[in-house]
């Protein structure tokens, strides 16, 4: 029998002997004297002996259920704001028990009332309150721990939290921001036993008075310290080594005082561990879904230089040097100033095997592999100063910076029918980002509350790529001279600076009926230029501007609008129709053409929300979208874009014009322990940009045009998680459609692309015995291209345990086997991972000890698949070799 075998046949082992715990049903109702239903009751169950404290939170109709042992007996109180608690003392036996408590309205309520008991959940409308005692057991060591702890609050492996079925935006600590926000940094190092409170606020808003005006579906989670940790230093350090010389060194560092919070985070391993990834990245952009609301803002960052080096999880060899400071300091009871400081240091290599499928013409196949050795450095800071005079007054400014260098050292290997080459890549990429933005909001009377928002940014990136092979590349496009090595190299400038401002006023017309109006102007001045040349080895210079290389050209470009957004409500649906009227001025100047433009457009908008009750929504939004194209996009000469392309812009393009809608159903109950989410989304491009290809072999030549044939891609998605007893089943599925058009050769041709895709999980969460998590994932690709059909399956399998034993040992592992079917060329591939630890700490210790072993079984690759608008890809990603590590805590 093998050692995977083995390995997985253990983690089912040890924790299926848990999973018969047996547990009895106590329900009923909780009303007042009158007969009414007390919805929100605190009902606690404490344990005679050594057990589990169970609690629960009337629904609507005042119902209840508890879940308790058998043969246990449990004292019962049942609370209310504003009424006298009732106690009672019952033994469980084999029998469900119905139990109906009526409280006496407490007419003292006024004087001092002692309670014996915290309740360990308050809802109190936008917030909940847990109070973390209740849950935890003691061996948690972080933030992250505890959370999965709490009841309707879930971390995925990455640190990201959702609560209720909805993702957390934001953290804060004591009421003011964590670093930026992001869950990530908080979950993962926040140490366990500094945590008192949690409080989840929904339609969080940073400024106060704004609340109920502005709509947000931002939910902040808000960490309360214990009271010896609010004037105090505290946090970890973990120190590792490993076999192959591989270590780690992991510093998190927290002082807190009233005025004064100093946060400290170190990382430096070669172990593969990312304390800052692209999604990290994109909280400091706005978060995603801001982003998502302009599409080509997203789009541009994602495809942007700088995050290209974060996105990518998956190496041969990964060393990097993370930390991160930040600084609040309380000046007087109005004033605040925070900062913070990010930076990394990162040496990566990386080796991708990818079969690429060339369907258009006569189709063929073109193996290609690519390996890169990569150093990359990021600085990233910002200083907010807040000032919040009064509650009818806040002022805020913010200053940020982002400073990139990053290297590389290329090879790329090609084989296929029409070419085969080694072509060796060298690039520098240097890049400053420079931005500062005011924000202003005051109540100017009662039913008025105004904002203003001013931005200015500043981008300069300066990317320079060299190509060095001893055959000629792309003939026929580039001019090259005969040499004994091609030496091929591109400079770049990009500058940007871009202004904003907008006022907005909210009218509150009555309870029911809002009106806002907003006045802005968008302003960028955009400066591109770039040079390719050949570079001979006698030291002269072949420059490509002769054959209508080179660009060198300004886009400034204005945009002023009015808004007029008109909010009301009717029963429990809040209505928002609004219309945005643009004025567009640009001009693109270059070297033989300049051109100048006006446009109008109006865009209108409609939101839609319906709240059921306060666990149950359905939103539906609408959007008119415009976009203008990026100074890339205008460039009239001739640009390499790489060794087997060419492309060039057009100065002539418009704006895309495109339809969004989504609707999204939320449904919670903590009541049944239900979790239900739904959405959906479509879009429909009226007008859109796309590349015309002459596809010649590998080698392209695009070039950009508007058009203005409709395309549509529609999303579906769903999740339900239900929780029986000490068991959590979760079903997540989704389709996505798209379809395209592409133009290559001359031909126009609508592809097709589909994907369905599902996974089924259980989850147990016992607080003495093993708990496992089981699931399995099934996916389902087509795609259609010019008449043929390309299908793809996958089928992944996953186990996660973890066991805390012996009080003082805790033992985590994990499994996945991924079974890989390209069907179209027949390609099957089975690869399959898997991680354990064993940490050791004596409870009251400061010492911590853990062997720690990632990739057992020494997968070498993983394997997936991609479309383009002609090809498709099939890729192998080598990645780190198994890793063992014996690591040392100590808490502070």
């Amino acid at each position: 029998m093998s050692f995977k075998l083995y390995f997985i046949l253990f983690l089912l082992f040890i924790a299926g002997f848990s999973l018969n715990a047996q547990n009895i049903t106590v329900s009923g109702k909780v009303q007042d004297s009158l007969k009414t239903p007390l919805d929100y009751a605190n009902i606690l169950a404490v344990p005679e002996r050594d057990s589990e404290l169970r609690f629960a939170i009337t629904k609507d109709n005042g119902g209840y259920q508890l879940k308790l042992e058998q043969n246990q007996t449990y004292k019962i109180t049942v609370s209310y704001l504003g009424y006298l608690p009732q106690e009672i003392v019952i033994t469980t036996t084999k029998e469900n028990l119905t139990k109906n408590f009526t409280l006496q309205v407490n007419h003292n309520q006024l004087d001092e009332v002692t309670l014996n008991y915290t309740p360990p959940i308050t809802v109190k409308k936008d917030t909940t309150i847990y109070r973390v005692d209740k849950f935890v057991t003691g061996e948690e060591r972080k933030l992250k721990d505890v959370l999965k702890k709490l009841p309707g609050v879930e971390v995925d492996r990455a640190g990201n939290v959702t609560v209720q079925g909805k993702k957390v935006t934001k953290v804060l600590v004591e009421g003011k921001t964590f670093f930026t926000g992001n869950s990530k940094l908080a979950v993962n190092n926040i140490p366990a036993d500094a945590v008192d409170e949690i409080e989840v606020l929904d339609n969080y808003n940073d400024v106060a008075m704004l609340k109920g005006l502005q709509d947000t579906e931002d939910l902040a989670m808000n960490i309360k310290l214990k009271e010896d940790k609010k004037n105090f230093a505290f946090g970890d350090v973990e120190v590792g080594a490993g076999i192959k010389d591989r270590y780690v060194i992991h510093p998190n560092l927290f002082y807190y005082s009233p005025k004064t919070n100093v946060n400290l985070i170190g990382d430096l391993n070669n172990t593969g561990s990312k304390s800052f990834t692209f999604r990290d990245y994109l909280e400091f952009e706005g978060g995603f879904g801001k982003l998502m609301s302009d599409s080509g803002g997203y789009f541009n960052l994602f495809n942007s230089d700088f995050a290209q080096y974060l996105t990518n999880q998956d190496f041969k060899s990964n060393t990097n040097q993370f930390g991160a400071l930040n600084i609040r300091q309380a000046i007087n009871e109005v004033t605040d100033i925070s900062g913070y400081v990010i930076s990394s240091k990162a040496k990566v290599e990386t080796q991708n095997n990818i079969t690429n499928q060339y369907n258009f013409g006569e189709p063929f196949t073109e193996n290609r592999t690519t390996t890169n050795n990569a150093n990359t450095f990021f600085t990233i800071g910002k200083v907010t100063i807040d000032y919040d005079p009064t509650f009818k007054e806040d002022f805020a400014y913010n200053s940020f910076v982002k400073v990139t260098n990053n290297t590389s050292n290329g090879l790329i290997n090609t084989n296929s029918i029409n070419q085969n080459n080694t072509i060796n890549t060298l690039t520098d990429i240097v890049g400053l980002n420079l931005k500062q933005n005011v924000s202003y909001s005051r109540k100017l009377s009662k039913k008025h509350t105004g904002t203003l928002e001013a931005t200015y940014n500043y981008k300069n990136d300066e990317p320079l790529v060299n190509w060095l092979t001893n055959q000629e590349i792309l003939p026929g496009l580039i001019p090259l001279q005969t040499d004994a090595v091609f030496n091929i190299l591109q400079t770049k400038t990009v500058k940007t600076h871009n202004a904003s401002a907008i006022v907005k006023d909210y009218w509150v017309v009555n309870n029911f009926n809002h009106l806002y109006t907003s006045l802005g102007v968008n302003a960028a001045f955009n400066s591109f230029e770039n040079q390719d040349v050949q570079q001979l080895s006698n030291g002269e210079i072949n420059n490509f501007n002769s054959a209508g290389f080179g660009n060198a050209l300004k886009y400034n470009f204005i945009d002023t609008f009015v808004g007029l957004e008109y909010k009301f409500q009717t029963g429990i649906t809040t209505f928002k129709p609004a219309l945005y009227y643009h004025f567009y001025n640009w001009q693109v100047n270059q070297q033989d053409s300049q051109i100048s433009k006006t446009k109008a457009l109006a865009l209108p908008q409609l939101t839609i929300k319906t709240e059921f009750n306060s666990s149950q929504k359905l939103n539906f939004k609408y959007k008119l979208n415009a976009r203008f194209p990026t100074v890339n996009r205008l460039a009239n000469n001739f640009m390499l874009s790489s060794f087997n392309s060419v492309s060039r812009g057009n100065p002539d393009l418009d704006n895309t014009l495109y339809h969004s809608a989504s609707l999204t159903y939320y449904k919670f109950s903590l009541f049944k322990n239900l979790n239900l989410n739904l959405s959906t989304s479509f879009n429909k491009k009226i007008k859109d940009y796309k590349s015309v290809t002459q596809l010649d072999g590998i080698n392209q030549f695009n070039t950009q045009i508007l058009f203005e044939q409709p395309e549509h891609s529609w999303n579906i998605n769903g999740r339900i998680a239900k929780k029986i007893n000490k068991i959590k089943y979760q079903f997540r599925g989704s389709y996505r459609y798209r379809d395209f058009f592409q133009i290559v050769n001359t031909e126009t041709n609508k592809n097709i692309s589909k994907n369905v895709s599902g996974t089924l999980s259980a989850e147990t969460s016992f607080k003495k015995h093993p708990n496992i998590e089981i699931g399995y994932t099934k996916d389902f690709n087509n795609y259609r291209s010019s008449g043929s059909i390309s299908k793809f399956e996958n089928d992944a399998f996953f186990v996660n345990l973890e066991y805390d034993f012996l009080e003082d040992f805790i033992f985590k592992a994990d499994y996945n086997l991924d079974n890989y079917q390209n069907k179209s060329l027949n390609i099957k591939n089975t690869f399959d991972t898997a991680n354990a630890s064993l940490f050791y700490q004596v409870e009251d210790s400061a010492w911590g000890f853990e062997i720690n072993a990632t990739n057992l079984f020494n997968t070498q690759f993983k394997q997936d698949n991609s479309f383009s608008d002609f090809l498709i890809s099939d890729s192998k990603t080598f990645i780190l070799p198994r890793i063992i590590m014996f690591k040392v805590a100590y808490k502070l």
